[in-house]
């Protein structure tokens, strides 16, 4: 019989992604998720491979409703996307508190051998080190800045899981991801925001010129991670990661904003002036992880970033049309 792995947050694009990969390896996958931000066209290709279950993370009941006879949990299910932070920050704190609580109780009740928690680099916030490892502080330095809802609900998360399984056999993991990125990612995110502003400023790329506002300088940096190779990290970490361990997930390559516009406008053939403005409250100006943790299990790096970024540009050109 094979491993049977639950995902929540299931048809989320991580998920989603996660489950694809996960059918391909023989896996029994099942994905949890009410919809509200993922979506069943994401999984409709192996739809008839996974079974689904629709449900709220913040309602134990819906849990409930999965077959305890699991041997792997990975726990995604959360409000992600910086617009819904400051927005709406009380309903990511709500998800992501209810939603750890209600897993962690679930994951004790069942069979479960394994349990993977879903972090976020947000918790490094402005990182005392460049690449930063996982043993750098996690801080939140401001709780009435609404930002910090989501890495606080995300530090919350982690404290529960390393405390819930310390004195267990269950075999639990974090993982902190960093800036990954995709075709159908959402539109709450930097790469789709771009694409959007330059499609529009270029009148539908029919200007070969055009001048867009940024948040910031332009000189802010990140490390954009594709999702085939993030994905290709978290099976790596299923496999031989370890118990309590953290691991960060992503690429250990810095890209200022002012080259990635200019990467995507390469792409697009379109000449594309930056207008520099003030960066939201909170955020942060450097952001690059330190990958050698992952890489000591075994995990070989390939960077597919320019493959992975033209695929993205051309999913959302195509759907902005």
């Amino acid at each position: 019989m094979n491993d049977r792995v639950l995902i929540t947050g299931g048809t989320g694009f991580l998920g989603s992604a996660l489950a694809k990969k996960l059918v391909e390896l023989n896996f029994d996958v099942i994905l949890f998720d009410n919809n509200v931000r993922g979506s069943l066209d994401k999984i409709k290709n192996i739809y008839d491979k996974v079974t689904f279950v629709d449900g709220d993370i913040r309602n134990i009941d819906d849990v409930k409703k999965v077959s305890s006879n699991i041997d792997t949990i990975f726990h995604l299910a959360f409000i992600n996307g910086t617009k819904y932070f400051y927005e709406k920050p009380e309903l990511v704190l709500d998800v992501g508190v209810k939603g750890a609580l209600n897993i962690l109780d679930f994951a004790g009740q069942s069979k479960a051998n394994t349990f993977i928690m879903a972090s976020s680099s947000e918790v490094y916030n402005t990182p005392t080190t460049i690449p930063t490892l996982e043993n750098e502080r996690a801080i939140v330095t401001d709780i009435k800045n609404p930002r910090f809802s989501y890495a606080g609900g995300k530090l919350i998360s982690e404290l529960l899981t390393v405390n819930y399984f310390r004195k267990t056999t269950i075999r639990d993991m974090i993982f902190r991801p960093h800036n990954i990125f995709g075709p159908d990612m959402g539109n709450e995110h930097v790469i789709p925001d771009l694409v959007k502003k330059i499609f529009i400023a270029s009148n539908n790329l029919r200007k070969i010129e055009c001048t867009i506002d940024i948040q910031g300088s332009g000189k802010e940096t990140r490390a954009f991670c594709y999702i085939d190779d993030a994905v290709d990290q978290l099976i790596c970490m299923m496999n031989h990661g370890k118990k309590g361990e953290l691991y960060n997930i992503g690429m250990q390559k810095e890209i200022d904003i002012k080259q990635l516009v200019a990467d995507i406008s390469s792409i697009l053939k379109v000449k594309t002036v930056i207008k520099p403005s003030e960066v939201l409250m909170g955020s942060t100006s450097r952001r690059c992880p330190n990958t050698s943790k992952i890489k000591s299990l075994g995990y070989k790096e390939i960077n597919n970033y320019h493959v992975g970024l033209e695929k993205t540009i051309n999913w959302y050109i195509e759907n902005l049309k």
